[in-house]
């Protein structure tokens, strides 16, 4: 009984020691630095997929917006730094899970927890990506075919069809959540907004813009992989870059492609400002 409660003690010892890491001044600003490098990237992918709208090269999406990044002056220092930060965000989004909204009522706080949590998996896999570029086993090539090739491999699976349906709808549903966030303004929630009127007005145009963009690529993309799927055509589930190009296949769709483009740009710009205004719920 005594060596049971040696052990909780010790292990709510780590858990404390855990939160105090966690809860420290340099990991905020470190986390900070992550808002800016998921811009930077945003901004990278808006303008690749601006660029595709007017007959232009690239792949749009994050493995694209990196190699771009990494062609920069001082890209391995760029990717390094990138790195640190999304990883930084990704551990603070783990903190939130763990730690944070404990004093809520069960259902809320299930449901920020969740969120925390699917925002740690969204900056960890920035920050591996950021890292497999930055340690020279990236590439910046065929980013469909490797979608692709990775449905195949989870249609073959027992039970791959629904998972990945139900991952299309998922990220289709995200898509829509995005998409409502942006015109009820209900990111401004997360933010400390400035006290000039003209800065407000900024950065809600710049917050509602680059959400609804965000929210349109996100429903494309889930859809092509749900459709795809369904159709037993897994070949055109060719993810981010593919539901970009599927936006420029539509009718007017040069002029549709170059708006999301636009607004994804908005999107990086925002999240590069919410780098300083974001409340970071400590």
């Amino acid at each position: 009984m005594h060596k049971g409660i040696a052990i909780k003690r010790e292990l709510k010892q780590a858990a404390d020691a855990a939160e105090n890491v966690t809860n420290s001044r340099t990991l905020e600003l470190l986390a900070r630095a992550g808002f800016a490098a998921s811009g930077i990237l945003h901004l990278l992918v808006g303008a690749i997929a601006i660029r595709l709208a007017f007959g232009g090269t690239g792949n749009a999406d994050f493995s694209g917006a990196v190699a771009e990044l990494a062609t920069q002056p001082a890209g391995p220092f760029l990717l390094w730094a990138s790195f640190a930060a999304c990883a930084a965000l990704a551990l603070w989004q783990v903190s939130d899970a763990i730690f944070d909204y404990n004093h809520l009522p069960t259902k809320e706080k299930a449901g920020k927890k969740a969120k925390a949590g699917a925002q740690a998996l969204v900056f960890a896999g920035l920050a591996l990506t950021l890292m497999s570029f930055a340690t020279g086993t990236g590439s910046g090539g065929d980013n469909q075919k490797t979608a692709s090739d990775l449905t195949i491999a989870v249609m073959k699976a027992p039970g791959g069809v629904a998972l990945l349906v139900l991952l299309g709808v998922g990220i289709a549903v995200t898509g829509l959540v995005y998409g409502i966030r942006g015109v009820k303004k209900s990111f401004a929630k997360h933010l400390v907004m400035p006290a000039s009127p003209s800065a407000r007005t900024a950065v809600t145009v710049l917050g509602v813009t680059g959400y609804v963009a965000k929210g349109t690529v996100l429903l494309l993309t889930g859809l092509l992989i749900a459709i795809a799927t369904l159709q037993a055509h897994p070949e055109d589930s060719t993810g981010l870059d593919g539901g970009l190009r599927a936006l420029r296949d539509q009718p007017f769709g040069i002029y549709l492609l170059a708006a999301v483009g636009a607004g994804l740009i908005c999107y990086g710009v925002f999240m590069m400002v919410r780098a300083k205004l974001a409340k970071m719920n400590r």
